[in-house]
């Protein structure tokens, strides 16, 4: 049986997938205890190639593409961001974001053989 934090997970990427981004960052955002961050698509200038960003200053979650408002990854490695950022001073690194982006994949993957309702209450 899944525990209440791994099913927590598998929920929040299955949404992020369903294309229920915002919904997943309002679960993820009450879960911690923070504010939700805003997301949208397009990155700042001077960004480069990257999948997305998050700007501290405006608590937004910025993504290269509509694609990736619907990849786990890059949402959760972001929100990972925002999480960790405390009076505009981030306190948390790349790889401590990638680590957090691919806790909740894996918890998902891992579901995959269980069976189970969902639902998109939170």
């Amino acid at each position: 049986m899944l525990a209440d934090e791994q099913l927590f997970k598998v929920r929040v990427v299955q949404w992020i997938l369903a294309k229920k981004t915002e919904e997943a960052l309002e679960a993820l955002s009450k879960y911690y205890r923070i504010d939700i961050p805003r997301l949208r698509v397009g990155m700042p200038k001077r960004s480069g190639d990257k999948a997305g960003c998050y700007v501290s200053a405006i608590k937004t979650i910025h993504v290269a593409s509509e694609e990736r408002l619907y990849d786990p990854f890059v949402i959760l490695h972001e929100f990972y961001h925002h999480l960790r950022t405390q009076d505009g001073k981030h306190r948390g690194t790349e790889k401590h974001a990638n680590k957090f982006a691919q806790d909740y994949i894996t918890a998902y993957q891992s579901a995959q053989g269980y069976s189970f309702r969902f639902s998109y209450e939170y």
